[in-house]
């Protein structure tokens, strides 16, 4: 099974209402830098909070590089939410100099 993705060049800078961009990372790496306005739910936690998912919203799933984004995506996909992978993830989104919020300690937000 393919998994529906895009690049980062393919994401909107201004979501459309009931568009939801998904960070399945770690804590560690949320709190280092992540998109302003992103739902933060990390990949392991997915099965046990599909209830913390907006209903009626179709998602862009978004990791560090890709590849956790692209399986938490055909999860979502396989139990009826629309999802869409954001190939290159956080690394890509950094690399096109989009806005980063969070930065631990005082520093500037990065990805990790």
């Amino acid at each position: 099974m393919s998994v529906p993705s895009v690049e980062i060049t393919d994401v909107p800078a201004q979501l459309p209402e009931g568009t939801v961009l998904l960070d399945v990372r770690e804590q560690d790496e949320w709190d280092a830098g992540h998109a302003p306005g992103a739902l933060h739910i990390p990949m392991s936690e997915i099965a046990s909070r599909l209830g913390d998912l907006p209903e009626d919203s179709s998602f862009y799933v978004i990791c560090r590089a890709g590849g956790r984004s692209a399986r938490v995506t055909e999860y979502l996909n396989q139990n009826g939410w629309d999802a869409v992978n954001v190939d290159g993830g956080m690394s890509h989104w950094a690399a096109q100099g989009r806005p980063l919020d969070g930065g631990t300690d005082g520093a500037e937000p990065e990805v990790i």
